[in-house]
């Protein structure tokens, strides 16, 4: 008897638990812009840092929401990755508002 007590109490507490969690979820959800990995995507991913963010995808963010205009400064992909798609990628793709996020060379 106290076995399948415990048993359901456990249960009860998983179902609560669990319940809470996944309100827990969409409450706390957070909307990350998909252009981001996009981008990422694009950049030649050594997360080296030389550009002066902590790696590809926070260059990314940085370029997306403009705090970045510059894509010379990853300087691994001067050498080996053409910046093109990420400008014709970022024209084609613009903020919510309309405005289109100014990028170069």
């Amino acid at each position: 008897m106290d076995i399948l007590l415990s048993i359901v109490v456990l249960l009860g507490l998983g179902v609560i638990l669990g319940f809470g969690l996944a309100v827990a979820a969409k409450i706390l959800y957070v909307k990350e812009d998909e252009r981001i990995a996009e981008v990422a995507k694009r950049l030649p991913n050594y997360n080296c840092g030389s550009c002066g963010y902590a790696g590809c995808n926070a260059m990314a963010e940085a370029i997306v929401t403009g705090k970045e205009q510059s894509l010379k400064k990853c300087k691994p992909g001067k050498e080996e990755t053409n910046f093109n798609p990420i400008i014709q990628y970022l024209n084609e793709h613009p903020n919510d508002d309309g405005s289109k996020v100014n990028v170069h060379l």
